[in-house]
Order: C-alpha cells, then structure tokens, then sequence
C-alpha cells in the first residue's frame, strides 16, 4: 500500500518537478484483419480498434482527474502494416489507402498518434516491406497522426545494408514531401536495431507478433523529479549519487504501475509493461541534459559525459525494476535533441556534437533522436549514419534508432521550430565526407560472434 508520505511526496513531484505518465498506449493485433481484399482489410482495422480503443482516451482522462496524474498522451500501436497488408497490398498507394484508414480511425477514438506503419526486415525485404517502404514519404504528408517504423537489424540477424540504403532516401523523401511544415514527417518516422515489440513511446511503437490480441502499455517520466532528487546529494559520493537515483526511479515507476494496472481493469484488457525511461521535454527543468549537469558536468558533452549517462541509465533501471510486475519497452534515458532544453543550450554553446551524441547512444536507451540536420545532406549520409547507429545496437545487444530530420531549405546555424512536445532544434553540422562505395555495396553485414547463443 502507498502510506500518506508517499502521497504527499508523489503529490509534490507532479507538481513541482513534471512528474508525468507519458503514455498510455494500446497495443492492438490486426493478425486477424489480414485478406486478400483491401476494402476488407480496411473495414476490418476501422471496426476492430474503434471497437477496442473507443474507451481509451476516456479512461485515460478518468483517471488522471482521480489520481491527480497527469497523463499526457492516450496512443494505439498496430501489427506491422507490412504483414497486414501484405497480402492485399499490390502497390505502394495500397498501403498509403492503409495509412489513412490509420489516420481516420486514430482520430475516430481521439488518440493523438497511432503506431505501426512498420515493416521488420532485419535480415532481409519481401516484396509487401519493399512496398510498405517506398510508400512512407507519401503516407506520412497525407496523415497527421501515423507514426513510421522500420527494423533494419538485430543481434541475431545482423543488419540489411540494402534496407539502410534504402531508407537514407526514404528519410530525405520525406522530408521533402513535408518541406512546408519544416520537414515534420520526418519527426514521425524511426528505424531501429533490435526494436522491441512492446514499446509504448513513438514514433517506433508497434505491436509485436509475439503479444496478446490486446494490451495495456504505460510509459511514465520523470527527468526533473530525478534532477531535483539530486540536488539534495549535490556533494555526495557515487555510492549515495546512485542510491538517490534508484530510489526516485523506484517512487517514479510506483505511480505508472498504479495507471497501468487501473486503466487495464477498467478497459478489460491485460496490463503488458512499464517503460521506465525519463522521457524530457521542452519545459524548463524537464531535462535529462540538466541531470547530467547536476551529476557534475558543465553540460551536456564535456568529457565524462558518457560515463554519467551510463551510470543514470543503469540505475533508472536498477530502481524501475522493483517497482513494477513487468518492466519493458526501452526503458532508460531518452537524448532526444529537440525535446530536451539542456540539450539544445549544450549544441548551442558548441559542448555537443553529433559524434559525441553517437557515443552517448552506446550507454542509453535509443539512439540519434530528433536531430535537425541540413537539408542538402546527401541520402548516403543519412544511410551512414543509420548504418554506424545500428552498428552499435547490434553489437552491444541493446536497442538502437535514428530519428533524424534532414530540414529542406535550411543549413546550420539556423534553427527549426516543431511546437508542442517535439520543441525546437537547432541544425547540426553534419560530416560532410563520402560513404557512398560502403553504403552502396548492398547485402548484409553479418551478425556478430556472440549471436549464436543456442
């Protein structure tokens, strides 16, 4: 039971210190929408998730007004579109038709983005995630609430080098086909190395092949209630540095199991995971960049910096673990550079660079995420750098993306505006050397040694 302490405590982090749930999020099988005839597939999906989610946007609001949690995000995330429209789909404007099914019923139920229009071709491309893929650019200019993703590799498979070829021109499409809104699609569209099938967060949310017909993911964060734990210790060791945070990781996780496991009694549908990552935000003191500074780094990017981002990262999982039944998804620290402020003021002052955010990636939960590049960088570059970030998850064994927007019309030093939870961004430079013999030899590269555990 949480006694009266708890309560006034977890009060004072919501208030105080943006403790928030993030998301909640439903995933939902399509396995059984799946038919030759694409107005089938289409009635099938439109009556399937109005028929599951029609209570979750309600729910969610029902029992934040109860608890007095804020829960930001209500969210649906979908079978991989390429298996679902595989048999039906014979070109890439069927699966476009599917991503407005997508868009109309995500606005139907009232979700802010639906998860999904993916396609998992770590070790190679059927003829439906060929499609589903080049349909990506169009898909996300015409929608406003699909999210995009793709798996390009694993630990077990390797990566597909001819998916990363493909997808530094599907990224820098679509850019261009969003171009009037500053490149935004692409702020929906991620690819992956060994993403999970229960992640909550987007734009990388789908719903595994491995899960039950439906499920309840819940993602919370809780960068300033973190931040604020640590200045209290502000001059202690890392003996109590790493129990201070393990101990706010245990408090912050308590509350998203109390969400999850109440919306899933109320919806009649089985509670699946906790992701526990500290998700910033553009709101002041909402920043994983000002953690760090608060371990001791003047920002973000000094030396030391990756180290402090392993250590926070361990012991957010440390902590989170305890806390709930089950512990999923990413779960970590997210470095997203346009929804974290610390970030930002530390690329401005020229203390982060683009390499020093890829050593990061090696130690946190994701990867390169929500960076403004130029928008003449060269789609073998993008292919480049998508080939380096899935390096590192598959042979570190963790997850990996890259969520970068190539911005059509501007260069360095100019700055991008997103609004909302995406924030703004500065364009970084970009090393601007050729990859094109390594990234255009195609194949794959393949799974490292310790792969073959069996």
């Amino acid at each position: 039971m949480i006694n009266i302490f708890e309560v006034s405590e977890t009060n004072q982090m919501i208030e105080q210190e943006n403790l928030d749930v993030r998301t909640i999020t439903m995933g939902i099988s399509l396995l059984d929408c799946i038919s030759d005839d694409l107005e089938t597939v289409r009635k099938g999906i439109y009556d399937k998730i109005t028929r599951m989610a029609a209570d979750l946007v309600k729910t969610g609001e029902d029992i934040s007004a109860e608890y007095g949690i804020p829960i930001v995000n209500k969210r649906i995330s979908v079978t991989p579109m390429a298996l679902v429209g595989g048999a039906c789909c014979k070109k890439t404007e069927d699966f476009v038709c599917l991503a407005r099914t997508l868009d109309e019923v995500a606005k139907e139920v009232g979700v802010n983005f639906i998860g999904g229009y993916s396609a998992l071709v770590s070790k190679g491309m059927t003829r439906a995630d060929e499609l589903l893929i080049h349909s990506i650019p169009e898909a996300l200019s015409v929608t406003e609430r699909v999210c995009s993703s793709i798996n390009l590799g694993s630990t077990k498979t390797g990566i597909n080098m001819d998916a990363v070829r493909l997808m530094g021109d599907i990224v820098l499409e679509t850019a261009r086909k969003t171009k009037d809104a500053d490149s935004l699609g692409c702020a929906k569209l991620v690819v992956f190395c060994n993403a999970p099938d229960d992640n909550p967060f987007m734009a990388g949310a789908f719903h595994g092949v491995t899960e039950a017909d439906a499920i309840i993911n819940v993602g919370v964060s809780g960068p300033g209630v973190v931040k604020h734990a640590l200045t209290q210790v502000r001059n202690a060791d890392f003996e109590v540095l790493c129990e201070t945070i393990k101990k706010t990781a245990f408090k912050i996780t308590r509350v998203g199991q109390l969400v999850a496991k109440e919306a899933a009694k109320r919806l009649g549908i089985p509670f699946g995971i906790i992701d526990l990552s500290l998700a910033p935000t553009p709101a002041v003191g909402d920043s994983v960049a000002e953690i760090l500074q608060e371990i001791g780094l003047e920002m973000a990017g000094a030396p030391g910096t990756t180290a402090a981002l392993a250590m926070l990262n361990d012991q957010v999982k440390k902590g989170g673990i305890m806390a709930s039944s089950y512990v999923g998804g990413l779960s970590g620290a997210f470095i997203p550079v346009s929804e974290d402020q610390g970030m930002i003021d530390a690329v401005n002052a020229g203390a982060l660079t683009l390499e020093k955010l890829e050593a990061m990636t090696c130690v946190c939960s994701v990867g390169l995420d929500m960076i403004a590049i130029p928008g003449d960088t060269k789609p073998e570059t993008i292919a480049g750098l998508i080939a380096d970030e899935m390096a590192i998850g598959m042979v570190n064994q963790k997850t990996t993306a890259v969520r970068v927007i190539p911005v059509i019309g501007k260069g360095v030093g100019e700055t991008v505006e997103f609004g909302g939870l995406l924030g703004y961004a500065p364009i970084m430079p970009v090393n601007t050397f050729g990859c094109e013999r390594f990234v255009n030899r195609g194949g794959r590269i393949p799974a490292p040694v310790h792969s073959f555990k069996n």
